[in-house]
């Protein structure tokens, strides 16, 4: 084993490999930033570039550009409220709350500082325990699924900004939209109206750029006069006068007080890490729905006062979600490495690179001589990775926060270019670009009645895995208490009951003065 790992240090550790690490790491940034381009298409595009790099560079490329693409998605999350990831919907209100009160270089930072974090818990749960969470992983059966998916939908709505009540709503109209198209196990086209392009269903990529990005746009587009005097102000604000005071006042804005954060919430970065590993190593379940479960055990442990900064500019929130995003990453190449079952779409990509290197994965991977290096290396990088990502992240920061210091009659088209880039890069369809105009009116509407657009997108993800696991779980049994049936199943569906009960009953438990209007259902 030691042999093997000094094998894998020498691979690594080459100026070849290191310089493909960092040639990655500031592709995945870039991709990253701009909204409506995913670390699944910017491991796409990568690929045909693997093909003249040896395995250890390749997946050294892989796990480099997915670390940074995630973190580098919270740029336009935050500057912008467009989330770069599905993942970031959790904490965009947060994000955003905090750019307006001029915080947005500290949400970053706390982004960044974390997602580091919770990058390197997961690799090194990935480094002892792959083997022992695989097994535990292939337990799952489609009762489990069925679970996992209610627990993190009733997340979004638990934890979402405004009344439970709106959360709901905005959950319903999110699992509507997703029925749209072919349905996920009979294949029967649903609420298409007739229109070809309604048969592959709305890809929620366009869907979260309207509903976040172009409902941006809208709401502020009578205010395109306005603010000019601030943004002078702010550009002023920004000149220095020596390069060492910039850089300490850099660091300062970005890192200020992110030690004693850490110190404090030890706890804190331990269960969002666990539950991002644990979630991440489930096949199909994503980092999207590691942050809204983080997210929701975050406030649900946060004192009184604290609970009220949830959706309006909470640095908790954000780096719980962030940890628990970041560790889930690690976590999906435990199922891909051990049982060569994709854990998610990049993993999915990963396993098709190592076939095409003739490297076969699953159980004997840890045991062949000839594999055991490569895995090493694997581990390697994702620690290098995730290092790197602090320098390189701070820049991406810096040079991200220039952004709102553009006078808003430029920022605005500006969003609208990305908004529809992004939207038609996904397909090369116009159709898509379509879906966002019209999600982004639907985002208009939901906020004017202060519903939440987070639930709505979680929805449209999970509709169809839930749908799918459901059906499933009845063909095997009709029995309702089959659902119970297995001991993970039934601890999950036991955790998503005291989900749904705990709000009702404090509710019910409010004293309800006369002189008090009617009491109102609220998280």
């Amino acid at each position: 084993m030691s042999d093997a790992f000094l094998t894998a240090l020498e691979n690594t550790l080459t100026l070849k490999v290191l310089l493909v690490i960092l040639v990655s790491a500031s592709y995945g940034l870039f991709v990253g930033a701009i909204p409506g381009l995913t670390a699944t298409m910017a491991v796409a595009l990568m690929v045909p570039f693997t093909f003249f790099l040896d395995p250890v560079s390749g997946l050294a490329a892989i796990v480099t550009m997915e670390a940074c693409c995630i973190f580098a998605g919270d740029i336009p999350t935050t500057l912008m409220r467009i989330p770069g990831t599905p993942s970031s919907a959790a904490y965009v209100d947060d994000a955003y709350s905090l750019t307006q009160q001029g915080r947005h270089q500290q949400a970053l930072g706390v982004s960044l500082v974390y997602s580091v974090v919770g990058g390197l818990v997961g690799a090194l749960v990935l480094i002892f325990l792959a083997p022992q969470l695989a097994r535990i992983a292939f337990e799952f059966s489609s009762y489990e699924y069925f679970w996992l998916c209610v627990l993190g939908l009733s997340c979004a709505a638990v934890v979402s900004r405004g009344s439970i009540a709106k959360g709901l709503i905005a959950l319903s109209i999110g699992l509507l939209l997703s029925c749209v198209g072919l349905g996920s196990t009979h294949s029967v086209p649903r609420l298409t109206f007739g229109i070809d392009e309604l048969i592959t269903g709305i890809n929620f990529i366009p869907a979260m750029i309207g509903l976040f990005g172009l409902a941006e746009v809208l709401r502020n587009f009578s205010k395109v006069i306005s603010d000019s005097a601030s943004a002078d102000e702010a550009a002023k604000a920004g000149t220095s006068t020596a390069t060492g005071i910039w850089l300490s006042r850099a660091l300062g804005e970005v890192f200020g007080g992110i030690g004693e954060r850490l110190k404090r919430s030890k706890s804190r970065i331990a269960s969002s890490s666990v539950i991002g590993s644990a979630i991440g190593m489930l096949p199909g379940a994503g980092a999207d729905i590691a942050a809204w479960v983080s997210y929701a055990v975050s406030k649900r442990r946060a004192t009184p006062e604290e609970k009220g900064q949830y959706g309006k500019g909470s640095l908790d929130g954000i780096a719980d979600a962030t940890t628990a995003n970041n560790a889930s990453l690690a976590g999906a190449w435990i199922p891909a490495l051990v049982l060569g079952i994709p854990g998610d779409s990049v993993t999915a990509i990963v396993i098709g690179v190592l076939l095409m290197k003739n490297i076969q994965p699953g159980p004997g991977i840890f045991t062949d001589p000839v594999q055991l290096p490569l895995v090493y290396g694997i581990y390697i990088t994702f620690i290098l990775a995730n290092l790197l990502l602090i320098p390189l992240g701070f820049l991406a920061i810096r040079s991200g926060s220039l952004i709102i210091r553009i006078p808003r009659q430029i920022i605005l088209p500006l969003i609208l270019m990305f908004c529809i880039v992004g939207a038609f890069a996904i397909n090369g369809s116009y159709f898509d670009v379509g879906v966002m105009l019209v999600m982004g009116l639907l985002g208009v509407v939901l906020e004017r009645f202060e519903v939440p657009a987070g639930p709505v997108v979680l929805g449209i993800i999970l509709g169809g895995r839930l749908e799918e696991a459901f059906v499933q779980s009845l063909t095997k049994s009709d029995s309702l208490t089959a659902f119970f049936g297995r001991p993970i199943a039934a601890g999950l569906g036991v955790l998503c009951i005291v989900l749904w009960v705990a709000p009702l009953v404090s509710w019910l438990r409010r004293p309800s003065p006369g002189t008090q209007s009617a009491p109102r259902l609220d998280r």
